[in-house]
């Protein structure tokens, strides 16, 4: 019978320790920061285009359902309810400072052509240029509008005066001071996070 001496296990080096340690720690620095910078996947991803006053036109890809077009002007009339700030949905302030806020009157047009967003495009539809005002109106994917106490959001062309164009749905009309309905939003894409 041999005896064998039982092993002593070494203990890790410091400087082992140390790099596993650096290893482990910028894995969950990379994995936190990609989960708390991650987009907000429940609104389609936007851009704003153009704004000339009270008017902002956003752009979304192409492809975007009616769906997500919705959940947009949904996400737009909540953030009208709660703060009046548009200011972190990227849109800088359309009216004065004063008792109302700065975002008192808004006008915020949907366009999933980036074209349609242009400063020019806008400017000639605001000065009512007839090649003009016919398709950029056609073009319109939805629309939130915000005047005072008035709010109204839809899919489609905005109405004018009273007047709904046929590709027009209104999501909701009312005022800003009425109850949000109570709704779900569904959280859409993958998720980054491993858990």
């Amino acid at each position: 019978m041999s005896s064998a001496a039982p092993q002593i296990k070494k203990p890790l080096d410091i400087v082992v320790k140390f790099a596993l340690s650096v290893f482990v720690g910028s894995f969950a620095l990379i994995w936190g920061g990609m989960y708390l910078s991650r987009p907000d996947r429940s609104i389609p991803p936007y851009t704003v285009g153009a704004q000339a006053g009270p008017i902002v036109t956003t752009d979304v890809p192409r492809g975007t359902t009616d769906e997500e077009i919705e959940s947009l002007v949904k996400r737009f009339r909540k953030v009208g309810h709660e703060t009046r700030d548009f200011g972190r949905m990227k849109i800088h302030p359309t009216t004065e400072a004063g008792p109302g806020g700065r975002y008192r009157d808004i006008v915020i047009y949907v366009f999933d052509d980036h074209g349609w967003t242009d400063p020019e495009v806008l400017a000639k539809y605001l000065a009512g240029d007839a090649v003009v005002t016919k398709d950029y109106e056609r073009s319109m994917r939805g629309y939130y509008r915000l005047q005072d106490q008035d709010e109204e959001g839809g899919l489609g062309t905005i109405p004018k005066k009273g007047s709904v164009a046929g590709n027009t749905r209104t999501l909701f009309k009312g005022l800003v001071t009425d109850p949000l309905p109570v709704e779900v939003e569904t959280e859409q894409g993958i998720s980054i996070s491993p858990l």
